[in-house]
């Protein structure tokens, strides 16, 4: 089988008229960057966001031609906007899902299950997810993702329906952290199904591509794969999505706070300063975009020898608790530096589901408690206008 070019893919896009139906989308500059992987094609059609739309037909029609090119095994193709149209359109609703308020919902096994919420205003939901987390820190190396992952299995321990988001387009870790392989299945040829495993729902770009393949996408790209995978996935009815966040304060963060209705964020940062600097930033660009900061977690927060028993505050210790009591957010919980959080990180066995009972899950699992009593009480805020120039 020969393998497709961009060449190809750009020369099959011309095919394809643009919204002035004389001129193709190739040559009025609307297509991004074309990556290819795997037989698998991902590019975004640039069009003004009011027509957005309007216009789906066209990006249909050319995830279509692309799609019956000889060689190609799929297609990702998104619509993407440069600036936000000044009068946006009204949010689509979610379809019923339980009473209005705050009250929880019972199934027939008498689990406590979210409300569906209804978006913020400009933002569009997705349907049957009751709330969004983010969970997110200013800077990489602080174990966000095994954050991530042991809180999102506390909150399906305490009860709740749980999906997991990996938004790292760059460095996908959810598969090898809950030990998923393969490719998603797809109904219809564009709803994709979500992987499973420990009971969470996982959606990640490491499904879709192959571990050492280099993502080399600008922003446009990287904000359309992120939407295409929260949207376009079967997640089904959940209380709640946890979105593992790259480090730092780029698109995926803006396209998060700028389009998706999230419930809050969850900051990680170890305890010394030069982490909590980077952690601040990260704090206060959720604040500014009006996301609740639902609480700092100060991970690695000490480490007891497993041989004598003795604690060594490596890295200092409570730094982030004494950071959160000075901005007003709350203190969610320390979770030590230990060889175990290690072990069950690298073989995809995460401590909440291999070991439940032991003292580190117990501590997730009262972090999780934390942060769902703060998203089942909060009011809804409404949404910032951020507009990219």
């Amino acid at each position: 089988m020969t393998d497709v070019t961009k060449e190809q893919v750009l020369e099959t896009l011309k095919t394809v008229r643009g919204p002035d139906l004389e001129h193709d989308i190739v040559e009025l500059g609307m297509v991004s960057d074309v990556f290819i992987s795997d037989g698998k094609v991902y590019f975004s059609i640039t069009v003004p966001a009011d027509r957005a739309r309007e216009l789906e037909p066209m990006r249909l029609a050319a995830e279509r031609v692309i799609k019956e090119m000889p060689g190609v095994k799929g297609a990702l193709v998104t619509l993407t906007a440069d600036k936000k149209a000044a009068a946006a359109p009204a949010a689509r609703p979610n379809p019923p899902h339980g009473h209005a308020g705050h009250d929880h919902q019972h199934d027939h096994a008498g689990h406590a299950h979210a409300p569906q919420q209804p978006p913020r205003a400009g933002k569009i939901g997705v349907p049957g997810i009751g709330a969004i987390i983010a969970v997110a820190s200013g800077k990489g190396g602080v174990g966000k993702s095994t954050t991530a992952v042991n809180l999102a299995l506390g909150l399906l321990a305490n009860g709740l329906r749980v999906g997991i988001l990996d938004a790292d387009i760059y460095g996908p870790s959810m598969p090898r952290l809950l030990k998923i392989s393969g490719r998603p299945t797809q109904i219809d040829g564009r709803i994709i199904n979500p992987m499973e495993n420990y009971g969470l729902k996982v959606m990640s770009m490491g499904f879709l591509v192959d571990e050492e393949t280099a993502m080399i996408w600008r922003g446009p790209m990287v904000q359309s794969a992120l939407l295409q995978m929260l949207r376009e996935v079967a997640w089904g009815e959940l209380d709640v999505l946890v979105v593992d966040m790259p480090p730092g304060t780029g698109d995926a963060q803006l396209t998060m706070a700028q389009q998706v209705p999230l419930a809050g964020a969850v900051i990680v940062s170890t305890p010394q300063d030069l982490a909590l600097i980077d952690a601040r930033k990260g704090l206060n660009m959720f604040r500014k975009v009006e996301v609740p900061v639902l609480g700092i977690v100060e991970n690695m927060s000490y480490f007891i020898a497993p041989d004598t028993g003795t604690r060594y505050d490596i890295f200092g210790h409570g730094g982030a608790r004494k950071e959160a009591e000075r901005i007003g957010v709350p203190f969610l919980g320390e979770v030590p530096l230990t060889m175990n959080i290690r072990e069950t990180s690298d073989a995809g066995t995460p401590l909440v589901a291999s070991e439940p009972n032991g003292v580190v899950a117990g501590i997730y699992r009262g972090i999780a408690a934390k942060v769902w009593e703060q998203v089942a009480g909060q009011s809804q805020r409404p949404a910032p206008a951020i507009v990219f120039e």
